[in-house]
């Protein structure tokens, strides 16, 4: 079985962030980043399929040289070879048409993606995948597992869960669950030093163009203080919920 699994770089939660150009743009100085965590519950995941099935597992993203640290992480967990789409991801649907260009030229049994990721939550990218490619999508995805050609899969609802089967290829949308925060793999030294070995092909990106412009940033709005009502003035709270929170 051939996976790809398709990560992102995301600003570090803890990141400073700013924007420039009359808030049009967002300012990368000084901003550490990570791999995207929803990409990094399918990694671990596709690895588990590596180490029992011998499976092979590559990764690809699109971005420019910036982001090799972070493939390279990927490879120290145990990708064996990773994909660099030269281009900066401007929205969704160009990311998309460049993964899908990838995945149809090497023929992947499996295509694993984060649901969204925690910078934009777009949600969009395996979708548009899933699309262009002919392949069968299951998105929201706490547990998988493959026998032969055939996918059991369960995804999360609301309300519950719901359990699927679908036959390969396929695309997944990975979150918490298919695999848990504890499962998540730690580069070890020997894995790290493995990773510089191991080739990232850089590739360039095919002819599209973005379907979306950032018009503005716009940061949300400083919280109000908070207003402490006596337990037993329930007119007081009521009148507050009603013409204040507007909730009533």
């Amino acid at each position: 079985m051939k996976i790809l699994v398709c990560i992102s770089a995301v600003p570090d939660t803890t990141s400073k962030i700013n924007f420039t150009d009359n808030d049009t743009r967002f300012d990368t100085q000084g901003v550490q980043f990570v791999m995207n965590p929803n990409d990094e519950f399918g990694l671990t995941r596709a690895i588990w399929f590596q180490e029992k099935q011998q499976a092979e597992v590559h990764i690809a993203t699109v971005g420019e040289s910036t982001v090799e640290p972070i493939m390279r992480k990927a490879l120290a967990i145990g990708a064996t070879k990773g994909f660099r789409i030269d281009a900066a991801p401007v929205d969704g649907f160009f990311v998309a048409t460049q993964l899908a260009a990838l995945i149809t030229k090497e023929g992947y049994d499996l295509v694993i993606c984060g649901r969204e990721s925690i910078d934009y939550n777009g949600a969009m990218v395996h979708g548009l995948i899933a699309q262009a490619c002919g392949y069968a999508f299951i998105n929201t995805c706490v547990q998988l597992e493959i026998e032969g050609n055939q996918a059991k899969a369960v995804r999360e609802i609301d309300g519950g869960n719901e359990k699927l089967t679908a036959s390969l290829p396929l695309v997944i949308g990975a979150q918490k669950g298919l695999v848990e925060e504890s499962d998540l793999k730690i580069p070890n030294m020997r894995g790290i030093m493995m990773a510089r070995q191991k080739p990232i092909e850089v590739l360039s990106a095919v002819a599209t163009e973005a379907r979306t412009v950032d018009v503005r940033f716009e940061r949300p709005k400083a919280k109000g203080e908070v207003t402490l009502v006596d337990p037993n003035d329930l007119d007081t709270l009521i009148d507050l919920l009603h013409k204040e929170a507007k909730v009533l």
